[in-house]
């Protein structure tokens, strides 16, 4: 994002957790995420984007995009998708950082990126919703 004065104010110097909030799925991960968090980190934001299509156009995120994978904003104001947008989470969960490292490496992260977009692309065809 090129313009940090742009960003809502809830979103300045967080990380924004774009989740599908009409997905139990996407909720279910939710809720792992902020059980495993430090009591401590309230720079993490969820943000649902069901009915938002205007706020993530402004934040120059796809709303079709955003349903299919999953995006974060990081606190530089930079939009991150998929295994990275999952590699920041973990990195900042204690205890997780390895496998956030993990699924980083060359070798897993395309095979992870590609299994993780049939799988989404399964679960909104099972759902209606593509």
């Amino acid at each position: 994002m090129d313009n940090l004065a742009s960003l809502p104010e809830a979103f300045r110097n967080k990380v924004v957790v774009f989740y599908d909030g009409a997905c139990p799925g996407c909720i279910k991960d939710m809720h792992w995420y902020q059980t495993r968090q430090r009591a401590d980190d309230n720079n993490v934001v969820w943000f649902d984007i069901t009915g938002q299509e205007m706020m993530l156009h402004e934040l120059q995120i796809d709303p079709f995009a955003a349903m299919l994978e999953l995006h974060v904003l990081n606190q530089q104001a930079e939009v991150v998708s998929e295994i990275p947008a999952y590699q920041l989470l973990l990195k900042r969960l204690p205890g997780w950082s390895w496998l956030g490292t993990l699924i980083g490496l060359p070798g897993i992260r395309p095979i992870l990126g590609m299994l993780y977009r049939r799988w989404v692309k399964r679960r909104l065809c099972q759902a209606g919703r593509l």
